[in-house]
């Protein structure tokens, strides 16, 4: 595979690049550390994969996918730890490595991405997701998320979701077009993204979005308006009832 870095630390693109090496089928094709460089350099390489720092020199890498447009290759994001980014590539289901990167997540990556490099090409709607709820550094930010199947990706507006359902590491969202989307991720990968937009963990298996709520039973489960009725666990009714007691 081809692959192409973005990156404007010298040491970390060093660091990369004795990593790289070691992996006989990939050829490191280019590297930047400018939007305006990348943009030139990539159409015409045409790598299979790049590794993107987001912040860059004269720009971040959200601006220069943008550019590019729809393209045919897979995208790994390195970051350091910065709340935003990463709640920013989870909305958008991508991968990504934090800083510092070590060999063996690198490689295990890298891997996933030989062995399915025709299903998991860029996206420009969930590069769309990413680079709204970063530029909005979490205040005003983008009400979509990017749901990956094992079929599709599906990018979802979080209003159409009236509660997700955790079973065994799988999440499953019940939308209110009444269809069902399954992602291989546990409820928890979720929590911290659909909170601050209104929904409520009300049970270990479950997460609802309080705007399709219907009733509270007393006896622990609220009726969402799909007719479906979701458990409150004992230790989430005393947060169940003070969310009730404050809706307007």
């Amino acid at each position: 595979m081809k692959l192409y870095i973005l990156e404007d630390e010298v040491r970390i693109l060093q660091h990369l690049l004795q990593i790289l090496q070691k992996i006989p089928y990939i050829q490191v094709v280019g590297s930047a550390a400018e939007v305006v460089k990348a943009s030139k350099e990539i159409p015409e390489l045409k790598p299979d994969i790049i590794l993107a720092d987001i912040r860059l020199k004269d720009g971040d890498s959200f601006q220069l996918f943008a550019e590019i447009g729809e393209a045919d290759f897979q995208v790994i994001f390195l970051t350091a730890y910065d709340q935003y980014a990463i709640q920013a590539l989870n909305m958008g289901a991508f991968g990504y490595l934090l800083k510092p990167i070590d060999e063996t997540s690198l490689t295990s990556m890298l891997d996933k991405c030989f062995h399915h490099r025709k299903q998991e090409s860029f996206d420009q709607q969930q590069l769309s997701i990413a680079r709204d709820h970063y530029l909005a550094q979490g205040v005003a930010a983008s009400r979509r998320i990017a749901l990956k199947s094992v079929e599709f990706i599906e990018i979802v507006p979080m209003e159409d979701i009236i509660f997700c359902k955790s079973d065994k590491g799988y999440t499953t969202f019940y939308l209110n077009n009444k269809t069902e989307i399954l992602v291989s991720k546990g409820l928890k990968e979720y929590e911290s993204l659909l909170v601050p937009f209104g929904f409520l963990r009300c049970h270990q298996s479950y997460l609802v979005n309080f705007q399709y709520v219907k009733k509270y039973f007393r006896e622990g489960f609220l009726q969402m308006q799909n007719k479906e009725m979701v458990p409150v666990s004992s230790r989430k009714k005393e947060e169940v009832l003070r969310y009730l007691e404050n809706i307007s």
